[in-house]
């Protein structure tokens, strides 16, 4: 069998330097063979392999003048960012970790528009990184997002090594503390959300220091409330934990229920499906516009915050650390750093200055 028709065309690598080439709607041949340099059929493959350059890509090209470059890049790139995300889920990331690595690679390949995603090289990882470094002024964390990004798809996708020095995670840390909002202020933020359902969300994500993520996979099985506790099914790092769940959220919770009559999340769309993330980041943005608190504040500083309430009032850091889900105590230890409890007994010594001031 020497002649191959299938229903799209792209090029497949099938090892570090070699190509499948899959065509549409025409017939690939021996005598197409013949005029691309080092193509042969491969019957294990039972397809037509051609060496990956720009020579035998240019020959292809030729053959084939009803095919546009561009075209068949596009063809090349849906091709392996499926691929690519197969292989996210075959390793089981999670599906906020596909999302931000999908994210990811999609703008890696956009930076370069005319190259074919199976021909980038380490010099083109190198030209990327530092382009985001010195243009974008890129964040730490969204350099790790960008690096272990493109490292999966070099190592998963083309099986290359990644041996050189821009595939390096820098292992140094960013030392930012999280902005938190006092009670008051969590109290103004939900007081300003009106509507039932969305004073609930906003509640829960404080009042038991959920992640975004978190609060939208809650089942109704989930909330326990003879025990008191929420439970987390896969949160992050695929683990379950157990975390407290508030009187008054309880009360919030079966008003609500009442009201909306959810059947299996605990926060449902309009058609009953589970809600979704930036629906609760628009609920909260808005309350935040309403309270008129001035703080950059996002969801995730409703969890900072009940952390650092917590640790206010008197509650022991190991056992925050477990009801946060945090494999490290570390992680959990910078709450110390932000909160006042214990500074209101430290006088400043320039209170015992006798300073003249003029009024």
């Amino acid at each position: 069998m020497d002649e191959i028709k299938t229903e799209y065309y792209c090029l497949t690598p099938i090892s570090r330097n070699r190509f499948k080439i899959e065509v549409i709607s025409f017939k690939f041949n021996k005598i197409h063979a013949g005029k691309i340099q080092g193509c042969y059929f491969s019957g294990p493959q039972r397809s037509w392999v051609m060496p990956q350059n720009e020579t035998s890509l240019d020959q292809f090209m030729k053959l084939f003048p009803a095919i546009s470059k561009k075209e068949f890049l596009k063809k090349s790139f849906d091709k392996v960012l499926k691929d690519y995300e197969d292989q996210l889920i075959v390793k089981r990331y999670s599906e906020n970790t596909i999302v931000i690595y999908k994210e990811q690679i999609g703008r890696f390949f956009s930076y370069f528009p005319k190259t074919d995603p199976y021909e980038l090289t380490d010099e083109n990882v190198k030209e990327y990184v530092l382009f985001l470094l010195k243009s974008k002024k890129i964040s730490l964390s969204y350099q790790k997002q960008v690096i272990c990004s493109i490292k999966f798809y070099f190592e998963k996708i083309l099986r290359r090594e990644t041996k050189s020095y821009y595939f390096e995670i820098p292992k140094s840390k960013e030392q930012k503390l999280p902005v938190v909002l006092s009670k008051n202020e969590v109290k103004k933020i939900i007081n300003c959300t009106n509507n039932l359902k969305h004073k609930a969300i906003l509640s829960t994500i404080y009042s038991a220091g959920l992640r975004l993520s978190e609060v939208v996979n809650l089942k109704i099985a989930d909330i326990d409330s003879e025990r008191k506790l929420i439970y987390i099914r896969g949160g992050k790092g695929k683990k379950d934990r157990a975390t407290i769940l508030s009187v008054e959220l309880l009360r919030i919770l079966r008003n609500y229920f009442r009201e909306y009559k959810p059947k299996v999340w605990l926060f449902e769309g309009i058609k009953g499906d589970q809600y979704s993330k930036k629906s609760v980041q628009k609920i909260f943005h808005q309350s935040l516009e309403k309270s008129k608190i001035d703080k950059k504040v996002s969801v995730h500083s409703l969890r900072h915050s009940f952390a650092t309430h917590l640790l206010e009032q008197g509650e022991d850091l190991r056992y925050i650390q477990k009801i946060l889900g945090h494999k490290s105590s570390k992680t959990t230890e910078i709450y110390t750093h932000i909160t006042k409890r214990g500074f209101s007994k430290i006088k400043s010594p320039f209170d015992n200055l006798d300073i003249d001031i003029e009024y």
